[in-house]
């Protein structure tokens, strides 16, 4: 496949996202919530999360924010439910080396449409868009 048809892949994977969110809204049952905004550009998320025994058993989000933002957001919510908090912190560490632009080995994990994200390492003021939800995920299971 020619990069202009893996980049176009890409970009509807993530506008698929956008439009049709995974995971949107909250929890009737009390969860872990964290807020989170990226004053930058006015994203903002509140992620929900029910971790026990140390597996995140569901994640939800919920807020506004650019194309980038939302769609990670989803993306990562499908991506960690039924993990061990260790395996989605270090899901966290591999998407945030991506963003940087650095290599990284995913043999060991299965991305999905996350990969879809990895364009945006060539738009520095995207990053932080992108890892909004990562980080919030991050801020949550450290509590």
């Amino acid at each position: 496949m020619s990069f202009n048809n893996l980049d176009t892949l890409y970009r509807q994977v993530i506008m698929d996202h956008y439009k049709n969110p995974r995971n949107r809204g909250s929890f009737d049952e009390e969860s872990l919530t964290i807020n989170m905004n990226n004053p930058t550009c006015g994203d903002r998320i509140q992620l929900h999360l029910l971790v026990e025994d140390d597996i995140v058993k569901d994640a939800k989000f919920e807020g506004e924010g650019c194309s980038i933002s939302l769609s990670s957001a989803s993306m990562m919510t499908q991506a960690i439910k039924g993990k061990s908090t260790e395996d989605a912190l270090h899901m966290s560490k591999v998407f945030s080396e991506m963003m940087l632009g650095n290599d990284v080995d995913t043999e060991d994990m299965d991305l999905g449409d996350i990969e879809a994200l990895q364009g945006v390492a060539k738009f520095p003021a995207r990053i932080k868009c992108a890892t909004l939800s990562w980080k919030a995920m991050e801020k949550g299971i450290d509590k």
